[in-house]
């Protein structure tokens, strides 16, 4: 029987231990502030933006929310940031992605100062992670490794394979489980004989985008799985990059959708925002 991996249950458990140390920050007369910028009313976003909120409010971390309109222009979202930037009690900055179109996403990710991008996308973040120095490490690929790490799953001289190489899930997430002494193969569209390579891997993170792409016969028996993706499938339920019900009975641990890596984004997001200051 496998071990079903539960991130609800172990994002709250990291969220009440940040509310400790919130509560022991704010008795030192420090208090953590999060500028959440949202550009444009794409209903996911608010989707993800509320959650935000709703995360601060119950860790204790102060929330600033900055809703605007769809046609703000890149110099008005850049002077925001910039102000941001300058303020010296904020102490994390995240913009809300996709942006509408007219907006160049690489010019306004750079514009945030990297001490306040609690996200972990600027290019020195980036290069503080692949280069093993301390910084902002990308939410998602963070939350899984807490996932493994908080559900007794050993990482280190395990074959460790990365089905997607993206800059906000792939490429971090390899270089994590490197940073835990795992043993990685990153796979992509190019990839070939890609079910021999998947069949190799003790722990197969599956971050491609394309919901139920891998099935049984990717998968050793005995795995763990770990499944990043999310999708709505032709009933309008949520499903993942992994066709579950055939593929859970191989494997000895994994994550549902939903229930799993999602809730982790968030819960490192607000780990991000406390470790920053502290």
């Amino acid at each position: 029987m496998y071990q079903l991996i539960d991130g609800k249950a172990i994002s709250r458990q990291i969220k009440d231990e940040l509310r400790e140390k919130v509560e022991g920050l704010r008795a030192q007369g420090k208090e953590i502030c999060l500028a959440v910028i949202q550009v444009g009313s794409d209903p996911a976003s608010s989707v993800y933006v509320n959650n935000k909120k709703k995360a601060c409010e119950y860790t204790g971390i102060r929330s600033l929310a900055y809703e605007l309109p769809e046609e703000t222009t890149e110099e008005e979202l850049l002077a925001l940031i910039g102000e941001l930037n300058s303020r010296e009690d904020v102490n994390g900055i995240l913009v809300q992605l996709p942006l509408p179109a007219h907006i160049n996403e690489e010019r306004i990710l750079l514009a945030i100062d990297p001490a306040r991008d609690v996200d972990g996308f600027h290019p020195v973040n980036v290069g503080n992670l692949s280069i093993g120095r301390p910084g902002y490490v990308s939410c998602t690929p963070a939350g899984v490794i807490q996932l493994l790490k908080r559900s007794g799953i050993e990482i280190e001289g395990k074959e460790c394979v990365v089905l997607g190489r993206s800059n906000i899930v792939g490429k971090p997430m390899a270089m994590l489980l490197l940073r835990e002494n795992g043993t990685v193969t990153v796979c992509h569209s190019r990839t070939r004989n890609l079910k021999e390579i998947t069949r190799r891997a003790d722990i197969l993170v599956v971050a491609v985008g394309k919901p139920g792409f891998v099935d049984a016969d990717y998968v050793k028996e005995g795995a763990v799985v770990i499944d990043v993706g999310i999708h709505r499938d032709e009933n309008n339920k949520l499903c993942g990059d992994v066709d579950f019900d055939s593929v859970a009975p191989h494997t000895s641990a994994i994550t549902p959708v939903p229930g799993g890596v999602g809730p982790m984004t968030i819960a490192m997001l607000m780990n991000n925002c406390v470790e920053g200051l502290r």
